[in-house]
């Protein structure tokens, strides 16, 4: 099996999340499209940017963890996909400890995070849900620790 280009995986991601909006009602590629150029600022290689392309396709069940498993990615960037994806119930704390246990996730996670945590971003949404995703976002921070 050939592996998909950055070209493909983000057509396939774009594709996979049609239709769905973020929580301030914008395309939720934009954040897609964001958290894989905060990817490649932070000097993130093709299977980060891959990854960063697909990091909620499988919590959000717009792929399964079966395509994720037949998908011409590599190994790397399917472990990134499987870290950066949150199961149902799991705590804050299961879930940052598997980032940093899995090379090169935290890079895409930063990534997410700032996006995420963007002022203007959160500006838009009514005062309870900025405070509550604000305190969410630092907490992760806190738990994912300082790091070079």
């Amino acid at each position: 099996m050939s592996l998909l280009t950055l070209a493909e995986v983000e057509t396939l991601a774009r594709a996979a999340h049609d239709g769905r909006t973020d929580k301030a009602g914008r395309p939720y590629a934009e954040h897609l499209a964001a958290v894989a150029d905060g990817v490649r600022a932070r000097g993130g290689d093709p299977d980060q940017i891959a990854a960063a392309w697909l990091h909620d396709a499988v919590e959000d069940a717009v792929l399964s963890e079966e395509w994720l498993a037949a998908a011409g990615l590599t190994a790397r960037t399917k472990a990134i996909v499987r870290a950066l994806t949150r199961g149902p119930g799991e705590s804050q704390e299961a879930y940052a400890a598997r980032i940093l246990a899995t090379p090169g996730a935290l890079l895409v996670k930063e990534a997410d995070l700032a996006h995420n945590a963007d002022p203007d971003r959160l500006a838009v949404l009514p005062e309870p849900v900025r405070t509550r995703l604000t305190g969410k976002y630092e907490r992760m921070r806190a738990l994912l620790g300082p790091h070079p």
